[in-house]
Protein backbone atom coordinates (compact mmCIF):
# COMPACT_ATOMS: atom_id res chain seq x y z
CA UNK A 1 0.00 0.00 0.00
CA UNK A 2 2.65 2.41 0.73
CA UNK A 3 3.67 2.22 -3.01
CA UNK A 4 0.56 2.52 -4.31
CA UNK A 5 0.22 5.72 -2.03
CA UNK A 6 3.69 7.07 -3.52
CA UNK A 7 3.16 6.48 -6.73
CA UNK A 8 -0.52 8.52 -5.99
CA UNK A 9 1.50 11.25 -4.22
CA UNK A 10 3.85 11.62 -7.91
CA UNK A 11 0.71 11.61 -9.52
CA UNK A 12 -0.70 14.14 -7.97
CA UNK A 13 1.76 16.52 -8.08
CA UNK A 14 2.34 16.24 -11.63
CA UNK A 15 -0.90 16.58 -12.23
CA UNK A 16 -0.74 19.90 -10.48
CA UNK A 17 2.36 20.90 -12.28
CA UNK A 18 0.24 19.76 -15.54
CA UNK A 19 -2.28 21.95 -14.18
CA UNK A 20 0.18 25.15 -13.71
CA UNK A 21 1.88 24.97 -16.58
CA UNK A 22 -1.04 24.94 -19.27
CA UNK A 23 -2.81 27.90 -16.98
CA UNK A 24 0.55 29.69 -17.42
CA UNK A 25 0.30 28.71 -21.19
CA UNK A 26 -3.39 29.80 -20.81
CA UNK A 27 -2.28 33.54 -19.78
CA UNK A 28 0.64 33.79 -21.83
CA UNK A 29 0.23 33.01 -25.59
CA UNK A 30 0.35 35.49 -28.29
CA UNK A 31 0.09 35.44 -32.07
CA UNK A 32 -3.01 35.45 -34.72
CA UNK A 33 -4.72 32.58 -32.87
CA UNK A 34 -4.51 33.99 -29.83
CA UNK A 35 -8.35 33.09 -28.76
CA UNK A 36 -8.30 29.40 -29.99
CA UNK A 37 -4.81 28.94 -28.28
CA UNK A 38 -6.05 31.06 -25.04
CA UNK A 39 -9.19 28.81 -24.99
CA UNK A 40 -7.66 25.30 -25.55
CA UNK A 41 -4.78 26.03 -22.48
CA UNK A 42 -7.87 27.12 -20.94
CA UNK A 43 -10.39 24.15 -21.37
CA UNK A 44 -7.28 21.67 -20.78
CA UNK A 45 -6.11 24.12 -17.18
CA UNK A 46 -9.65 24.02 -15.72
CA UNK A 47 -10.58 20.07 -16.59
CA UNK A 48 -6.83 19.21 -14.71
CA UNK A 49 -7.88 21.97 -12.25
CA UNK A 50 -11.22 20.38 -11.44
CA UNK A 51 -9.77 16.96 -10.69
CA UNK A 52 -7.60 18.40 -7.80
CA UNK A 53 -9.68 18.22 -5.06
CA UNK A 54 -10.99 14.81 -5.82
CA UNK A 55 -7.61 13.07 -6.15
CA UNK A 56 -6.25 14.75 -2.88
CA UNK A 57 -9.07 13.27 -1.25
CA UNK A 58 -8.79 9.59 -2.68
CA UNK A 59 -5.11 9.49 -1.87
CA UNK A 60 -6.38 10.92 2.08
CA UNK A 61 -8.87 8.02 1.90
CA UNK A 62 -6.40 5.59 1.70
CA UNK A 63 -4.97 7.33 5.19
CA UNK A 64 -2.34 9.50 3.94
CA UNK A 65 -1.73 13.22 4.45
CA UNK A 66 -1.01 15.12 1.09
CA UNK A 67 1.68 17.49 0.07
CA UNK A 68 1.00 20.75 -0.36
CA UNK A 69 3.92 23.14 -0.79
CA UNK A 70 5.87 24.14 -3.96
CA UNK A 71 8.69 22.55 -2.49
CA UNK A 72 7.16 19.15 -2.14
CA UNK A 73 5.34 19.61 -5.50
CA UNK A 74 8.72 20.31 -7.34
CA UNK A 75 10.15 16.98 -5.08
CA UNK A 76 7.46 14.62 -6.51
CA UNK A 77 6.49 16.07 -10.09
CA UNK A 78 7.68 14.77 -13.31
CA UNK A 79 6.74 18.04 -15.11
CA UNK A 80 9.47 20.22 -15.11
CA UNK A 81 8.42 23.79 -14.49
CA UNK A 82 8.51 26.22 -18.10
CA UNK A 83 10.22 29.22 -16.21
CA UNK A 84 10.39 30.40 -20.24
CA UNK A 85 7.72 32.60 -22.00
CA UNK A 86 7.49 30.01 -25.14
CA UNK A 87 6.12 30.88 -28.66
CA UNK A 88 2.85 28.84 -29.27
CA UNK A 89 3.87 26.09 -30.97
CA UNK A 90 6.56 25.20 -28.56
CA UNK A 91 3.69 25.98 -25.60
CA UNK A 92 1.77 22.98 -27.53
CA UNK A 93 4.70 20.52 -28.41
CA UNK A 94 6.00 21.06 -24.41
CA UNK A 95 2.54 20.24 -22.79
CA UNK A 96 1.82 17.18 -25.50
CA UNK A 97 4.82 15.98 -23.88
CA UNK A 98 3.83 16.89 -20.70
CA UNK A 99 0.36 15.39 -21.32
CA UNK A 100 2.02 11.94 -22.89
CA UNK A 101 4.25 11.93 -19.45
CA UNK A 102 1.18 11.79 -17.72
CA UNK A 103 -0.62 8.77 -19.23
CA UNK A 104 2.42 6.74 -18.68
CA UNK A 105 2.59 7.80 -14.47
CA UNK A 106 -1.67 7.42 -14.78
CA UNK A 107 -1.03 3.98 -16.36
CA UNK A 108 1.52 2.80 -14.01
CA UNK A 109 -0.58 4.45 -10.98
CA UNK A 110 -3.71 2.30 -11.92
CA UNK A 111 -1.96 -0.71 -12.38
CA UNK A 112 -0.79 -0.22 -8.71
CA UNK A 113 -4.14 0.28 -7.44
CA UNK A 114 -5.62 -2.57 -9.09
CA UNK A 115 -2.69 -4.82 -7.84
CA UNK A 116 -3.61 -3.34 -4.30
CA UNK A 117 -7.46 -3.88 -5.30
CA UNK A 118 -8.36 -0.33 -4.80
CA UNK A 119 -10.95 -0.31 -7.13
CA UNK A 120 -12.26 2.77 -6.33
CA UNK A 121 -9.45 4.16 -6.62
CA UNK A 122 -8.48 2.62 -9.84
CA UNK A 123 -11.85 4.09 -11.43
CA UNK A 124 -11.14 7.82 -10.77
CA UNK A 125 -7.04 7.00 -12.23
CA UNK A 126 -8.38 5.61 -15.56
CA UNK A 127 -11.28 9.21 -15.81
CA UNK A 128 -7.62 10.49 -15.60
CA UNK A 129 -6.90 9.05 -17.88
CA UNK A 130 -9.43 9.28 -20.38
CA UNK A 131 -9.38 13.12 -19.99
CA UNK A 132 -5.69 12.91 -20.72
CA UNK A 133 -6.06 10.62 -23.69
CA UNK A 134 -8.47 13.50 -25.08
CA UNK A 135 -6.24 16.46 -23.87
CA UNK A 136 -3.90 14.66 -26.24
CA UNK A 137 -6.30 14.45 -29.08
CA UNK A 138 -6.71 18.33 -28.89
CA UNK A 139 -3.20 19.48 -28.92
CA UNK A 140 -2.25 17.24 -31.16
CA UNK A 141 -5.40 18.50 -33.63
CA UNK A 142 -4.27 22.01 -32.84
CA UNK A 143 -0.71 21.36 -34.19
CA UNK A 144 -1.45 19.63 -37.57
CA UNK A 145 -0.64 22.19 -40.65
Amino acid sequence: MEQLIQLAKIAFASEFSFYLKAHQFHWNVEGEDFLQYHDLFGKIYEEVYGSIDTFAEQIRAMGSYMPGSYTRFSMLSKIEDEEQILPKDQMLSELLQDNEKMLVIFKKLFDASESQHEHGFSDFVAARMDAHRKHGWMLRASMKR
